[in-house]
């Protein structure tokens, strides 16, 4: 038996949507951009530039051929240091092409939501990503699933999160003081 396709791949195969679902107020601290931006670094060309940036050309692309890429994102509220960076770069991922929103956490109570962050692929096919408690990836970092069940119930919160959200534009991130 094969390998299972890479995230990418999937996101390839899109032919009408892809969606994201992010429900963490932290991840991947290890990140260098993000510890180049803790240290003062704004608006860094592989913050911005899609030869340096490969998901910025992916995005692109994929809206570029009709596919529809939404990200909404659940924050705590004031935010955390993370969600700030995730803030400052996401110009760049609208620039491209993909739609984002931002939930106040406090807005999100009564929607049900998957217990993961997770894309939905053509209404079809739900990708999970698992983290560990510090925010890296966790070893078995992607699963996936088809189960019609899954599939709504991550499509019903995507869409419930999505209607309440803010677009990317109009939110400016309660920051701590």
């Amino acid at each position: 038996m094969g390998a299972e396709p890479t995230l990418e791949q999937r996101l390839r195969s899109c032919q009408r949507s892809a969606v994201h679902l992010e429900l963490r107020d932290c991840y991947m601290r290890s990140d260098p951009r993000f510890i180049a931006w803790q240290n003062g670094v704004r608006n860094a060309p592989e913050d911005n530039d899609p030869a340096l940036r490969p998901w910025l050309t992916l995005v692109a692309e994929l809206v570029g051929r009709g596919v529809e890429i939404r990200r909404a994102r659940i924050v705590s509220e004031p935010v955390s240091d993370y969600i700030e960076f995730e803030h400052h770069v996401t110009d760049a991922n609208v620039t491209a092409g993909e739609q984002v929103r931002w939930l106040p956490r406090r807005q999100a109570s009564d929607i049900a939501l998957p217990g993961n962050d997770c894309w939905i692929l053509d209404d079809r096919l739900v990708v999970f990503h698992h983290f560990g408690g510090d925010g890296e990836l966790a070893p078995d970092d992607e699963t996936f699933t088809d189960d019609p069940a899954t599939v709504k119930l991550c499509s019903s919160a995507f869409e419930a999160v999505w209607e309440r959200a803010v677009p990317h534009t109009e939110y400016h991130p309660a920051r701590r003081r």
